[in-house]
C-alpha cells in the first residue's frame, strides 16, 4: 500500500509540475507573441480533479486524513482501538458513497454525451473517467483497510489495529519528518 501511495503521490506532483510548465509556457506566449493555447485552465481542472482523488488514496495509507485527536490518546487502549477501527469502516463508507455519486455522474455523461465548454469541447468522459478510477483507488484502497482492520478486531488483536490505524501524533510526524531528512 505504501508503495502504491508513493506513486500515486509522484503522480501527482509529475502532473502538477506538468501543468505548471503548460501555463507558463501559456502565459508567455500570450504575453510575447499574442498566442494561447486556449485550455490551460481547462486541463488545470482535470489535473486537480484527478490529483485530489489520487490524494484521498495517499491520506489515507499515510493516516494523514483529519481526525479530531485531542481525546483519542487519553481514553483506555481499548477504546481506542474501537475508535481507530470505526474511523476506518467510515472511510470505507465514504468511499462507497463517492463511488456511487461519481457512477451517477459518469452515467449521466455517457447519456448526454456532454463535452466541456470549452474552446478544446473535451468529450467529458475522458477527464471523468480517470477521476472516476481514481476515485475507485480511493474506494478500494479504504474497503481494503476496513477489512484488515475488521479482521484484527474479531481476532482480538485490537493492538494491532491501534498500530495501523491510530491518528499519527505530534511525535510520530516529527519522527518521520527527521527520518526523511535523514534520508536527504
Amino acid at each position: 500500500m505504501e508503495h502504491f501511495a508513493a506513486f500515486a503521490a509522484r503522480l501527482f506532483g509529475v502532473a502538477l509540475v506538468a501543468l505548471s510548465i503548460f501555463v507558463s509556457i501559456e502565459t508567455v506566449a500570450r504575453k510575447l507573441f499574442n498566442f494561447s493555447f486556449e485550455g490551460a485552465d481547462e486541463l488545470g481542472g482535470y489535473v486537480l480533479a484527478v490529483g485530489s482523488s489520487l490524494a484521498f488514496v495517499v491520506a489515507l495509507v499515510d493516516r494523514a486524513h483529519i481526525r479530531i485527536d485531542v481525546l483519542h490518546a487519553r481514553f483506555p487502549k481499548r477504546l481506542q482501538a474501537v475508535m481507530d477501527w470505526l474511523s476506518i469502516v467510515s472511510i470505507a463508507g465514504l468511499g462507497l458513497f463517492i463511488l456511487y455519486v461519481g457512477r451517477i455522474v459518469i452515467v449521466d455523461t455517457l447519456a448526454y454525451g456532454s463535452t466541456a465548454p470549452t474552446p478544446w469541447a473535451t468529450p467529458l468522459i475522458w477527464p471523468q473517467a480517470a477521476w472516476y478510477a481514481a476515485l475507485c483507488l480511493f474506494a478500494l484502497a479504504s474497503i481494503y483497510m476496513a477489512v484488515r482492520a475488521t479482521v484484527h478486531v474479531i481476532n482480538g488483536r485490537l493492538d494491532q489495529v491501534t498500530a495501523e490505524f491510530h491518528p499519527k501524533g505530534a511525535i510520530e510526524k516529527l519522527q518521520e519528518e527527521m527520518e526523511d531528512l535523514g534520508r536527504r
